[in-house]
C-alpha cells in the first residue's frame, strides 16, 4: 500500500482531520521508528509486530557473482520485522 493510499484511508475514517495534519501525523510516525532504529532500539507494535535493526557481519571472502572475483563486503545493518502472534493469524486466515 502506497503512502497516498494510507493517506485516504485515514481521511476517510477521520473526516475531521484535514489532510496537512495526517501528513505530519504520518511523517512523525516513520520518522519515530526510522530514528529508534537509527539508535539501534526495536520498536514494538503491538498486535502488529516489531520493528528491530540486525548487524550483517563483514565477508572477507565474498564473490561478485558476475565477474567471479573476490571482494570485501563491510558489515552493515539492516532493518527487519518480525510480525505479531496476532498478525500471522490475520494474514493466515
Amino acid at each position: 500500500m502506497s503512502r497516498e493510499k494510507i493517506l485516504k484511508k485515514l481521511k476517510e475514517k477521520n473526516k475531521n482531520l484535514n489532510k496537512d495534519l495526517l501528513q505530519k501525523i504520518l511523517d512523525v510516525f516513520f520518522s519515530n521508528i526510522s530514528d529508534s532504529l537509527k539508535d539501534k532500539r526495536n520498536v514494538e507494535i503491538r498486535s502488529f509486530g516489531t520493528f528491530f535493526i540486525k548487524e550483517i557481519k563483514e565477508k572477507k571472502n565474498a564473490r561478485n557473482p558476475k565477474t567471479g572475483e573476490i571482494i570485501y563486503v563491510p558489515k552493515k545493518n539492516k532493518a527487519r520485522f518480525k510480525p505479531s502472534k496476532k498478525l500471522k493469524e490475520t494474514i493466515n486466515k
